[in-house]
């Protein structure tokens, strides 16, 4: 039945009501001659056709027992108008009335709104699903700018820390960069890490450092070493403060750890020159491996060989080598480095080179104690020149 269109009894069958006349026996239960009621019934699958019953009475039954309970009346969905003399017909998912007089029919129920007024709790329930994961989702979304604001501001810390903290460093400002840095031990930040370690040793070889002190600082030294190691393997400092720190600790546990320990610092050193070719303190620390072994006593290199099947072993060639690769790469960076080229001359019997290198070591500007030591200790080594002479 289109949507937008009434319909109306035929005119015959207004003529017998008015005239008083008996109902056609052809006729339906309202009045309708079946053969024109049929005429207005939809045709095809799915539909059915009932005739009202004469009267108000039978109409409201008819209507009782075809309409949903949610478009009844009082059945909460759906307001429903008076009734009036009809005949209902049901197709899928509509029910539309048509009505005995000239009145428009009731528009068709969509069965979308019959779906959801008929099931309002599933309804509900949709909707505050809806609800719920909508407020989860800003929730998440908050929650995540919040982390992220917590995890820039974090970063932000930690440069402005490693800031003072490299300052510190370059002013010779040992303590104060130790009180600093110890705030922060138990950071998870590589970088604060390897510069608590540095630091942790710089304290132990002071002067004014009681032995027990210095035994204590160089094993911390270690550990935060290796805790930065651990939470980042690709930083070229985290393995060269390793490598120191196990140097250091083996001057604690006697000759036999410090030679086996040896292969695990020359590879701790050789890796940060891999990650850092430019770094020069790792280059110099790799010369200082292999001058120490170029150097090592004869009862020692005796003993490495009872203990290892193949000890660790160099030359002052090859030290020397390293030497002068660090100075290539940052000019007059460590004094110790300029010390140990005059002394590496020494030992191959350059006396002129030996005395340029041990010339520019001693002038070099004291800014930690340990410069000052490499000052006293290349004044000596030029007295005694002077004194052969």
């Amino acid at each position: 039945v289109p949507p937008n269109r009434g319909v109306s009894r035929p005119r015959g069958a207004d003529r017998k009501l008015r005239r008083g006349g008996g109902a056609d026996p052809e006729a339906d239960g309202g009045g309708f001659p079946r053969k024109r009621l049929a005429s207005f019934a939809p045709r095809g699958p799915g539909v059915k056709h009932q005739a009202a019953s004469q009267g108000h009475g039978a109409c409201r039954a008819a209507l009782a027992r075809r309409t949903p309970a949610a478009l009844a009346p009082g059945g909460g969905g759906q307001r429903a108008e008076s009734v009036r003399p009809s005949a209902t017909l049901r197709l899928r998912g509509t029910t539309t009335t048509i009505h005995t007089h000239p009145r428009p029919y009731s528009a068709p129920v969509p069965p979308c709104f019959s779906l959801v007024v008929g099931n309002g709790g599933a309804f509900k329930r949709s909707l505050l699903l809806s609800a719920l994961s909508y407020l989860g989702f800003e929730t998440y979304q908050v929650i995540s700018q919040a982390a992220l604001v917590r995890a820039a501001a974090t970063v932000f810390r930690v440069e402005e820390i490693l800031e003072q903290a490299d300052y510190l460093y370059e002013s010779g400002e040992t303590e104060k960069l130790y009180q600093l840095l110890t705030q922060y031990k138990e950071s998870e930040d590589a970088e604060l890490l390897w510069r608590l370690a540095r630091a942790s040793r710089d304290i132990a070889q002071l002067s004014g450092t009681s032995e027990e002190e210095k035994k204590l600082l160089v094993y911390e030294a270690l550990e935060y070493a290796k805790r930065a190691l651990e939470k980042n393997e690709s930083s070229f400092a985290a393995h060269k403060w390793y490598a120191i720190c196990i140097s250091d600790v083996g001057d604690y546990e006697g000759i036999k750890a410090k030679i086996a320990n040896a292969y695990t610092i020359k590879e701790h050193f050789e890796k940060a020159i891999e990650l850092n070719p430019k770094d020069a303190t790792s280059i110099h620390l790799m010369g200082i491996w292999c001058y120490t072994f170029a150097e090592m006593p004869w009862y020692q290199r005796r003993m490495a060989n009872v203990l290892f099947a193949a000890p660790p072993s160099s030359t002052y060639e090859e030290a020397l080598g390293y030497f002068h690769r660090a100075e290539q790469v940052d000019p007059n960076f460590y004094s110790k480095n300029l010390l140990l080229l005059g002394k590496t001359y020494l030992k191959l019997h350059n006396k002129k080179l030996a005395v340029f290198w041990l010339m520019k070591a001693k002038d070099h500007p004291a800014h930690t104690e340990e410069d000052k030591q490499v000052q006293t200790e290349a004044a000596q080594l030029l007295t005694g020149f002077s004194d052969k002479s």
